[in-house]
């Protein structure tokens, strides 16, 4: 048995270095170097770096940024006057491709408006229909005032929600 000079740990005869302390013995060290430990295996695949995340709902980068900024307060009347806004930015300009993009969003907002109105007024004696339309008129003003948010920020994302109803592409 060997001992280590530095910390005076028992060692094997044929130990180089110090498992304690990690000195190196008198002899020389050894020519061949001893195999790494293969790694555990896991079986977790490797994971890829993951992509910059992008929203599939935002349609800004389709758009030209002098058409938003010309465009931007138009797009706003359309969601705060509702049908009276939409034909003031449909007389404002036509050619612009965020505008019709934002007047489409509306009109989805408008026609599902008209549909929950439709319904309170048809199945108003059962109680429970009216409220739960009216909680769905309530979300659908919420969606209302995201959207005019976005549009304050210059963005063109579909409305949450909304964009599930796929009518008026």
């Amino acid at each position: 048995m060997k001992t280590c000079p530095n910390c005076n740990n028992q060692l094997d005869d044929a130990a180089v270095f110090c498992g304690a302390c990690g000195a190196q013995l008198g002899g020389e060290a050894p020519t061949q170097a001893a195999p790494e430990p293969a790694p555990a295996q896991n079986n977790v695949p490797p994971v890829a770096p993951a992509a910059p995340a992008v929203d599939p709902y935002d349609h800004t980068d389709e758009f030209d940024a002098q058409d938003i900024s010309d465009n931007k307060v138009f797009a706003m009347l359309i969601y705060l006057l509702g049908a009276f806004g939409m034909i003031i930015a449909l007389l404002a300009s036509r050619d612009s491709k965020y505008l019709k993009f934002h007047l489409i969003q509306a009109a989805r907002i408008m026609v599902l408006e008209i549909l929950l109105v439709m319904i309170m007024v048809f199945l108003i004696w059962t109680i429970i229909i009216p409220l739960a339309a009216t909680v769905c008129l309530g979300i659908l003003a919420v969606i209302q005032i995201i959207c005019f948010v976005w549009i304050c920020m210059g963005k063109a994302k579909e409305a949450p929600i909304v964009r599930a109803f796929t009518f008026l592409k």
